[in-house]
Protein backbone atom coordinates (compact mmCIF):
# COMPACT_ATOMS: atom_id res chain seq x y z
CA UNK A 1 0.00 0.00 0.00
CA UNK A 2 2.72 2.45 0.99
CA UNK A 3 4.66 1.56 -2.16
CA UNK A 4 1.61 2.40 -4.30
CA UNK A 5 1.12 5.74 -2.55
CA UNK A 6 4.80 6.59 -2.93
CA UNK A 7 4.61 5.74 -6.64
CA UNK A 8 1.52 7.93 -7.06
CA UNK A 9 3.22 10.79 -5.22
CA UNK A 10 6.32 10.43 -7.38
CA UNK A 11 4.19 10.43 -10.54
CA UNK A 12 2.42 13.60 -9.39
CA UNK A 13 5.75 15.31 -8.68
CA UNK A 14 7.06 14.30 -12.09
CA UNK A 15 3.96 15.69 -13.77
CA UNK A 16 4.28 19.00 -11.90
CA UNK A 17 7.92 19.22 -12.93
CA UNK A 18 7.02 18.56 -16.57
CA UNK A 19 4.41 21.33 -16.48
CA UNK A 20 6.89 23.74 -14.90
CA UNK A 21 9.53 22.95 -17.52
CA UNK A 22 6.96 23.41 -20.29
CA UNK A 23 6.05 26.87 -18.94
CA UNK A 24 9.70 27.93 -18.76
CA UNK A 25 10.34 26.64 -22.27
CA UNK A 26 8.00 29.38 -23.54
CA UNK A 27 10.15 32.11 -21.98
CA UNK A 28 13.11 33.28 -24.02
CA UNK A 29 14.91 35.26 -21.30
CA UNK A 30 14.54 35.25 -17.51
CA UNK A 31 16.02 38.00 -15.35
CA UNK A 32 15.84 38.31 -11.56
CA UNK A 33 15.99 41.72 -9.86
CA UNK A 34 17.65 41.64 -6.44
CA UNK A 35 18.82 43.90 -3.64
CA UNK A 36 20.91 43.12 -0.61
CA UNK A 37 18.60 45.18 1.63
CA UNK A 38 15.19 46.78 1.55
CA UNK A 39 14.41 50.42 0.86
CA UNK A 40 16.60 50.83 -2.23
CA UNK A 41 13.75 50.95 -4.75
CA UNK A 42 14.18 47.45 -6.13
CA UNK A 43 10.51 46.89 -6.90
CA UNK A 44 10.20 50.30 -8.55
CA UNK A 45 13.19 49.44 -10.74
CA UNK A 46 11.80 45.97 -11.59
CA UNK A 47 8.37 47.36 -12.52
CA UNK A 48 9.72 50.19 -14.66
CA UNK A 49 12.23 47.84 -16.29
CA UNK A 50 9.40 45.49 -17.27
CA UNK A 51 7.34 48.38 -18.66
CA UNK A 52 10.33 49.75 -20.55
CA UNK A 53 10.98 46.35 -22.16
CA UNK A 54 7.32 46.02 -23.17
CA UNK A 55 7.56 49.45 -24.80
CA UNK A 56 10.11 47.95 -27.20
CA UNK A 57 7.50 45.62 -28.71
CA UNK A 58 8.50 42.74 -26.46
CA UNK A 59 6.13 40.39 -24.63
CA UNK A 60 7.01 40.63 -20.94
CA UNK A 61 5.91 38.84 -17.79
CA UNK A 62 6.49 40.37 -14.34
CA UNK A 63 6.44 37.90 -11.44
CA UNK A 64 6.23 39.36 -7.95
CA UNK A 65 8.21 36.92 -5.81
CA UNK A 66 8.12 39.21 -2.77
CA UNK A 67 5.53 37.22 -0.82
CA UNK A 68 5.58 39.39 2.31
CA UNK A 69 5.73 42.74 0.51
CA UNK A 70 3.85 42.34 -2.80
CA UNK A 71 3.97 45.92 -4.08
CA UNK A 72 3.91 45.28 -7.84
CA UNK A 73 0.08 45.69 -8.06
CA UNK A 74 0.29 49.10 -6.34
CA UNK A 75 3.17 50.40 -8.44
CA UNK A 76 1.47 49.36 -11.70
CA UNK A 77 -1.97 50.63 -10.70
CA UNK A 78 -3.63 47.21 -10.88
CA UNK A 79 -4.51 46.64 -7.21
CA UNK A 80 -8.19 46.14 -7.97
CA UNK A 81 -7.65 43.53 -10.66
CA UNK A 82 -7.78 39.77 -10.12
CA UNK A 83 -6.34 36.94 -12.22
CA UNK A 84 -8.92 34.86 -14.03
CA UNK A 85 -8.99 31.12 -13.41
CA UNK A 86 -9.44 28.47 -16.09
CA UNK A 87 -9.65 25.05 -14.48
CA UNK A 88 -6.54 24.81 -12.31
CA UNK A 89 -4.69 27.52 -14.23
CA UNK A 90 -4.38 31.23 -13.42
CA UNK A 91 -4.35 33.84 -16.17
CA UNK A 92 -1.95 36.65 -15.23
CA UNK A 93 -3.26 40.20 -15.03
CA UNK A 94 -2.68 42.25 -18.18
CA UNK A 95 -1.06 45.60 -17.40
CA UNK A 96 -0.77 46.48 -21.09
CA UNK A 97 -1.31 44.31 -24.19
CA UNK A 98 2.37 43.24 -23.98
CA UNK A 99 2.90 43.16 -20.21
CA UNK A 100 1.42 40.61 -17.78
CA UNK A 101 1.89 40.41 -14.02
CA UNK A 102 1.28 37.94 -11.20
CA UNK A 103 1.48 38.65 -7.48
CA UNK A 104 0.24 37.18 -4.23
CA UNK A 105 -1.20 40.67 -3.71
CA UNK A 106 -3.97 39.81 -6.19
CA UNK A 107 -5.06 36.84 -4.07
CA UNK A 108 -5.15 38.32 -0.55
CA UNK A 109 -8.48 39.13 1.14
CA UNK A 110 -7.55 42.80 1.51
CA UNK A 111 -4.65 45.17 0.84
CA UNK A 112 -3.81 45.11 4.55
CA UNK A 113 -3.64 41.31 4.83
CA UNK A 114 -0.27 40.03 6.01
CA UNK A 115 1.30 36.80 4.81
CA UNK A 116 2.63 34.83 7.78
CA UNK A 117 4.23 31.80 6.17
CA UNK A 118 7.34 29.70 6.60
CA UNK A 119 9.72 28.81 3.79
CA UNK A 120 8.01 25.67 2.41
CA UNK A 121 4.69 27.47 1.89
CA UNK A 122 6.42 30.35 0.10
CA UNK A 123 8.33 27.93 -2.12
CA UNK A 124 5.09 26.19 -3.03
CA UNK A 125 3.43 29.46 -4.05
CA UNK A 126 6.43 30.43 -6.17
CA UNK A 127 6.24 27.06 -7.89
CA UNK A 128 2.56 27.72 -8.60
CA UNK A 129 3.38 31.17 -9.99
CA UNK A 130 5.52 29.41 -12.60
CA UNK A 131 3.71 26.13 -13.26
CA UNK A 132 0.07 27.10 -12.67
CA UNK A 133 0.06 30.49 -14.41
CA UNK A 134 -0.58 30.62 -18.16
CA UNK A 135 2.17 33.08 -19.05
CA UNK A 136 2.21 32.09 -22.70
CA UNK A 137 5.16 32.89 -24.93
CA UNK A 138 7.33 35.65 -23.49
CA UNK A 139 10.42 37.48 -24.67
CA UNK A 140 11.31 38.37 -21.07
CA UNK A 141 10.29 37.22 -17.62
CA UNK A 142 11.28 39.76 -14.95
CA UNK A 143 11.20 38.41 -11.38
CA UNK A 144 11.04 40.89 -8.52
CA UNK A 145 12.69 39.15 -5.55
CA UNK A 146 12.35 40.25 -1.93
CA UNK A 147 15.38 41.92 -0.29
CA UNK A 148 18.22 39.66 0.76
CA UNK A 149 19.39 36.21 -0.24
CA UNK A 150 16.92 33.98 1.59
CA UNK A 151 14.25 31.39 0.83
CA UNK A 152 12.46 33.12 -2.03
CA UNK A 153 15.61 33.97 -3.97
CA UNK A 154 16.96 30.45 -3.60
CA UNK A 155 13.60 28.88 -4.53
CA UNK A 156 13.21 30.98 -7.68
CA UNK A 157 16.72 30.19 -8.90
CA UNK A 158 16.28 26.47 -8.26
CA UNK A 159 12.78 26.29 -9.76
CA UNK A 160 13.52 28.26 -12.90
CA UNK A 161 16.76 26.52 -13.69
CA UNK A 162 19.00 28.35 -16.14
CA UNK A 163 18.59 32.11 -15.78
CA UNK A 164 19.90 34.76 -18.12
CA UNK A 165 21.12 36.81 -15.20
CA UNK A 166 20.55 38.97 -12.15
CA UNK A 167 20.29 42.73 -11.77
CA UNK A 168 21.40 44.15 -8.43
CA UNK A 169 19.76 47.38 -7.25
CA UNK A 170 21.55 49.54 -4.69
CA UNK A 171 21.75 53.12 -3.47
CA UNK A 172 25.05 55.01 -3.25
CA UNK A 173 25.57 54.91 0.53
CA UNK A 174 28.01 52.42 2.00
CA UNK A 175 25.46 50.35 3.97
CA UNK A 176 23.46 49.52 0.85
CA UNK A 177 26.64 48.82 -1.11
CA UNK A 178 27.80 46.33 1.54
CA UNK A 179 24.59 44.35 1.10
CA UNK A 180 24.67 44.63 -2.70
CA UNK A 181 28.01 42.83 -2.67
CA UNK A 182 26.28 39.93 -0.91
CA UNK A 183 23.68 39.78 -3.68
CA UNK A 184 26.46 39.63 -6.28
CA UNK A 185 28.14 36.80 -4.38
CA UNK A 186 24.77 34.99 -4.09
CA UNK A 187 24.48 35.07 -7.88
CA UNK A 188 28.01 33.80 -8.35
CA UNK A 189 27.60 30.94 -5.89
CA UNK A 190 24.44 29.80 -7.71
CA UNK A 191 26.08 30.34 -11.11
CA UNK A 192 23.66 33.07 -12.19
CA UNK A 193 25.33 35.58 -14.54
CA UNK A 194 25.41 39.09 -13.06
CA UNK A 195 23.97 41.43 -15.67
CA UNK A 196 25.03 44.39 -13.59
CA UNK A 197 24.43 46.88 -10.80
CA UNK A 198 21.96 49.78 -10.92
CA UNK A 199 22.62 52.75 -8.65
CA UNK A 200 19.16 54.01 -7.65
CA UNK A 201 18.37 57.33 -5.93
CA UNK A 202 21.59 58.67 -7.37
CA UNK A 203 21.13 62.39 -6.87
CA UNK A 204 17.97 64.32 -6.00
CA UNK A 205 16.41 66.22 -8.89
CA UNK A 206 15.34 69.63 -7.58
CA UNK A 207 11.80 70.33 -8.85
CA UNK A 208 12.51 74.08 -8.98
CA UNK A 209 15.87 74.34 -10.72
CA UNK A 210 16.28 70.85 -12.16
CA UNK A 211 19.74 70.40 -10.63
CA UNK A 212 20.85 67.19 -8.90
CA UNK A 213 21.78 67.16 -5.21
CA UNK A 214 23.64 64.07 -3.95
CA UNK A 215 21.58 63.25 -0.86
CA UNK A 216 22.73 59.61 -0.68
CA UNK A 217 26.25 60.27 -1.99
CA UNK A 218 27.14 59.51 -5.59
CA UNK A 219 29.02 56.91 -7.57
CA UNK A 220 29.04 54.13 -4.99
CA UNK A 221 27.22 51.67 -7.24
CA UNK A 222 29.68 52.21 -10.05
CA UNK A 223 32.59 51.79 -7.64
CA UNK A 224 31.12 48.54 -6.27
CA UNK A 225 30.63 47.23 -9.81
CA UNK A 226 34.24 48.02 -10.64
CA UNK A 227 35.55 46.38 -7.46
CA UNK A 228 33.40 43.28 -8.01
CA UNK A 229 34.23 43.16 -11.73
CA UNK A 230 30.60 43.24 -12.88
CA UNK A 231 28.94 45.63 -15.35
CA UNK A 232 27.57 48.97 -14.18
CA UNK A 233 24.17 49.50 -15.81
CA UNK A 234 23.59 53.12 -14.85
CA UNK A 235 22.20 55.60 -12.36
CA UNK A 236 18.54 56.41 -11.73
CA UNK A 237 18.10 59.86 -10.19
CA UNK A 238 15.81 60.41 -7.20
CA UNK A 239 12.90 62.42 -8.54
CA UNK A 240 9.96 63.40 -6.28
CA UNK A 241 7.65 62.92 -9.25
CA UNK A 242 8.80 59.29 -9.49
CA UNK A 243 7.71 58.70 -5.89
CA UNK A 244 4.34 60.32 -6.58
CA UNK A 245 3.91 58.30 -9.76
CA UNK A 246 4.57 55.03 -7.89
CA UNK A 247 1.99 55.97 -5.26
CA UNK A 248 -0.51 56.71 -8.03
CA UNK A 249 0.20 53.46 -9.85
CA UNK A 250 1.74 55.10 -12.92
CA UNK A 251 5.10 53.73 -14.13
CA UNK A 252 7.39 56.75 -14.29
CA UNK A 253 9.17 55.40 -17.34
CA UNK A 254 6.08 56.40 -19.33
CA UNK A 255 6.71 60.08 -18.62
CA UNK A 256 8.14 61.79 -21.68
CA UNK A 257 11.31 63.84 -21.42
CA UNK A 258 12.26 62.86 -17.86
CA UNK A 259 15.76 62.01 -16.70
CA UNK A 260 14.42 58.84 -15.12
CA UNK A 261 12.95 57.66 -18.41
CA UNK A 262 16.22 58.41 -20.18
CA UNK A 263 18.12 56.47 -17.50
CA UNK A 264 15.83 53.44 -17.90
CA UNK A 265 16.08 53.52 -21.67
CA UNK A 266 19.88 53.39 -21.42
CA UNK A 267 19.72 50.62 -18.80
CA UNK A 268 17.35 48.54 -20.95
CA UNK A 269 19.73 48.77 -23.90
CA UNK A 270 22.58 47.47 -21.73
CA UNK A 271 20.43 44.67 -20.31
CA UNK A 272 19.35 43.57 -23.78
CA UNK A 273 22.91 43.73 -25.08
CA UNK A 274 24.07 41.48 -22.23
CA UNK A 275 21.20 39.00 -22.39
CA UNK A 276 20.71 38.80 -26.14
CA UNK A 277 24.31 39.44 -27.19
CA UNK A 278 27.65 37.79 -26.59
CA UNK A 279 28.05 39.19 -23.06
CA UNK A 280 25.51 36.86 -21.50
CA UNK A 281 26.89 33.80 -23.25
CA UNK A 282 30.41 34.55 -22.14
CA UNK A 283 29.42 35.20 -18.54
CA UNK A 284 27.41 31.98 -18.21
CA UNK A 285 30.05 29.64 -19.52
Amino acid sequence: MNTEKEAEAQAARSMREEVLQARMAQVKHTVIVMSGKGGVGKTTVAANLAVALSMQDLDVGLMDADIHGPNIPKILGIEDKRPEIEGSTFLPVHVTPRLKAMSIGFLLPSRDSSVIWRGPMKANVLRQFIADVEWGELDYMIVDLPPGTGDEALSVVQLMGKLDGSIIVTTPQELALLDSRKAVNFSRILRVPVIGIIENMSGFVCPHCGKEVNIFKYGGGERAARELDVPFLGRVPLDPQMVEAADNGTPFVLQQGSRVRQAFEEIVEKVRAFVEGEGGAEESE
